[in-house]
């Protein structure tokens, strides 16, 4: 096959698809996403993001970056802490663009083992200080996308639990 022939497959009708799977199966990129899924706030920090997948900020910089110029994620800005040494102001997160792909995708399927790998994970005193940020809100669609109720654990072991 040649380049030209390849270079009209592009065009195709699973063109777009082909893209997005590339884009969200890279290593360091997925597991920026699979972080965010799993935080409460569905924002994090660059040094959060550090942290919790174990990759250097230059490596985390480049995929954000990818991310947010395919239109998956937004850089948020929480003014009030613009300046403040011991509080991050910027973070990242999920666009409605982001939660849509997300969903077609089935990744929001995984939310609920997100949470439970990140809440499980041991963090420093910085990243602990890091978490309980003050942050700026989620547009309302992403919110509510990121939204799923916790189990009932009374109901669960058949309320005998006090």
């Amino acid at each position: 096959m040649s380049e030209t022939d390849t270079g009209s497959a592009d065009a195709g009708p699973f063109a777009e698809q082909q893209r997005l799977f590339k884009l969200l199966s890279q290593d360091t990129r997925h597991l920026i996403i699979q972080e965010l899924l799993g935080h409460p706030a569905h924002l994090m920090s660059l040094a959060e993001l550090e942290y919790m997948t174990g990759k250097s900020q230059a490596a985390i910089k480049d995929q954000l970056e990818t991310l947010i110029d395919a239109g998956l994620l937004a850089r948020y800005t929480y003014e009030p802490s613009e300046g403040k040494r011991d509080l991050p102001s910027q973070f990242y997160g999920f666009t409605e663009r982001g939660v849509e792909v997300l969903h077609d995708y089935k990744y929001l399927r995984g939310l609920p083992v997100a949470r439970a790998l990140y809440e499980n994970t041991r963090k420093t005193e910085k990243i602990e200080r890091h978490e309980s940020a003050p942050r700026p809100e989620l547009p309302d669609a992403v919110a509510e996308a990121l939204d799923f109720d916790e189990p009932d654990l009374d109901a669960v072991d058949g309320g005998t639990n006090p």
